[in-house]
């Protein structure tokens, strides 16, 4: 196994376009790669109060738009010139696909059709990422990993959105991007923790909104178990992998990101490691609402990932909940998030070397 390599000369300078750049996963990314000297161009929606954690101060472009809406992507694409595309945008929760399954289907199959649809034509494009999830698969409940090669499934409207936008990519390579010499691959990460996510229905930031308001966490389903890890595990991941994607077309194919076996845990696990970090009256409790199906179990296998890309996850499920506390309660403090978010790149990036050495 190749040791994992997140190159700067590579990056510094190269135009990255990101969709979806200021949503969770999003601005982790755009913060890592302007770091790395990248030359990030955004693309996402005009969001009403989002708590972004990238000030002003951290520079580059950004362009408010829908990816839904073909003939303003394109024109924005073609402005911008990018080499390489990585693909976040997305309408992200299970739980808002069964109360709005056209704006889920919409966004999440047809963004995605307009985005591959205008690469394959524009010619500064190289290389193109689509970050899906974990929940594409069709999930059995098995106690062990799915594979790459696995069948795509859903039985929510967002993992079947997911699912087919995994169909939809391996379609386009085949069917465009491998006679145009461009490289398509797509990224399965697990459940992605990490300080900057304000979604609803996820247990850190229902956690953090609850601990501050001196409330109960509610769980909605204690003992099921997921794939926990670190935003930066899977980030890393994506960086390292358009680099090698840009690079050669062996790696235009599905990867899996995700955590350690051990750190596939029940969400009651996570919730007694947040209350004990957190301190202070934290608590929670079971929800007994009558809520939509959610899948119990689910576990990735990332040894293609671990042997082909020489990625590994850097931080256990007890660590990167810590970072989770520490950046929540720096926010609640008023802190400079953005100089806080920058830190602990700078500590993932320390530990990945020392993983290495």
């Amino acid at each position: 196994m190749e040791n994992m390599v997140i190159n700067k000369s590579f990056w510094s300078g190269k135009k990255v376009f990101i969709t979806g750049d200021t949503g969770f996963k999003g601005t982790w990314l755009s913060l890592w790669l302007v770091k790395l000297g990248a030359n990030v161009i955004g693309f996402s929606l005009e969001e009403e109060n989002r708590k972004s954690f990238i000030s002003e101060e951290v520079d580059y472009e950004n362009y408010k738009g829908d990816i839904r809406d073909y003939e303003f992507l394109k024109k924005i694409i073609y402005l911008t010139k990018p080499e390489i595309i990585i693909h976040l945008a997305a309408q992200p929760i299970v739980q808002k696909s069964y109360t709005d399954p056209i704006e889920t289907y919409s966004t999440n199959i047809m963004g995605t059709v307009n985005l591959l649809e205008i690469a394959r034509e524009c010619k500064s494009v190289v290389s193109l990422l689509n970050v899906t999830t974990d929940k594409c698969y069709e999930n059995k409940e098995w106690h062990w990993g799915y594979r790459e090669y696995e069948p795509m499934g859903g039985h929510d409207p967002y993992s079947c959105s997911k699912g087919c936008s995994e169909l939809i990519s391996s379609s386009y390579r085949r069917s465009f991007f491998d006679e145009n010499n461009k490289r398509l691959a797509t990224a399965r990460a697990g459940n992605v923790i990490g300080g900057g996510d304000w979604a609803e229905n996820r247990i850190v930031p229902d956690a953090v909104r609850a601990f501050i308001g001196n409330e109960k966490l509610l769980i909605r389903n204690p003992m099921a178990i997921r794939p926990w890890q670190h935003v930066l595990d899977p980030i890393a991941g994506y960086i390292l992998l358009s680099q090698k994607l840009f690079e050669s077309k062996e790696y235009a194919e599905a990867w899996n990101f995700g955590p350690n076996n051990e750190d596939a845990k029940p969400v009651s696990i996570v919730a007694n490691i947040l209350v004990k970090y957190w301190g202070g009256n934290a608590s929670w409790s079971l929800d007994n609402n009558k809520y939509p199906h959610e899948a119990n179990y689910l576990k990735l296998d990332c040894s293609k990932s671990i042997s082909k890309l020489g990625w590994k996850p850097v931080w256990n499920l007890s660590q990167a909940l810590h970072q989770c506390v520490d950046w929540y309660k720096a926010w609640n403090n008023n802190s400079n998030i953005t100089n806080f978010s920058i830190n602990q790149i700078d500590i993932y990036t320390n530990d990945l070397i020392k993983n290495y050495e």
